[in-house]
């Protein structure tokens, strides 16, 4: 299921736009995605703010009235969100500030299905791959995208359990520790280490009986006796075993 958003100040052209996405779903029944429609940029900024709400890819409008689509995809940005964004624009002069935030299309209206369609099945496409390393994560009050790459280790401590990316950053999560090894069972990278930990073995640095030690710093210590099967997992891990 992907998540569309339609941003564009005038009704007329929300229901042509999902009149075409529609008909494009029709033709792509395997595709499915739901579509959800904003009058105004900062209503869909702050949906996005609130973290309950990450399209795959923004359809918008460049000229609105409240705030423009260039200044909203910069906003966007600033935050750290990279999604597609496809501008639908009646002029061709913002060109350049499209390149600027990253934009994946710049469609002049009218938009046909001939130069819509096509790039829905580039756009879709992209998000399926990337969605193969990605895991959505009740991280806090929200809920989150972390790429599976980023993760370092898991930890629980108690009931509550922790993750630690790659940047520093701590992410308490609102998940049983099976429940996280159970999400990351598809990531041939993960170990579990006792009870209490999972490692991202690309992030290890070396391994000995007395320690795991990451790319971070932290270090690991295994449970007494755990060092052996460890090791064996570790080297089958990097030698394609």
């Amino acid at each position: 299921m992907y998540l569309i958003a339609l941003c564009d100040d005038e009704p007329a052209q929300l229901n042509k736009t999902e009149q075409m996405l529609t008909e494009y779903a029709g033709s792509r029944p395997e595709t499915e995605f739901r579509v959800e429609r904003f009058e105004h940029a900062d209503e869909l900024l702050e949906r996005i703010a609130e973290g309950t709400y990450l399209p795959d890819l923004i359809l918008m409008d460049i000229y609105m009235p409240d705030k423009q689509g260039i200044e909203a995809a910069k906003e966007l940005r600033g935050k750290g969100n990279y999604c597609r964004i496809v501008f639908l624009t009646s002029s061709r002069e913002h060109a350049l500030d499209a390149f600027e935030v990253e934009a994946a299309q710049y469609l002049v209206k009218p938009v046909t299905e001939e130069k819509l369609f096509p790039l829905l099945d580039r756009l879709l496409g992209e998000v399926q791959e990337e969605r193969r390393r990605y895991v959505l994560f009740r991280v806090d009050n929200t809920v989150r995208r972390v790429a599976v790459d980023d993760i370092v280790y898991c930890e629980a401590q108690g009931k509550i359990q922790y993750m630690f990316l790659s940047d520093g950053t701590q992410c308490t999560l609102r998940e049983t520790m099976g429940r996280l090894v159970e999400m990351l069972s598809p990531y041939d990278e993960f170990m579990r280490v006792g009870v209490a930990y999972l490692v991202n073995m690309e992030h290890i640095e070396c391994i000995s009986k007395q320690e795991i030690r990451m790319d971070t710093g932290k270090s690991i210590y295994p449970p007494r006796g755990a060092y052996q099967a460890l090791r064996e997992r570790y080297f089958a891990y990097y030698c394609g075993a």
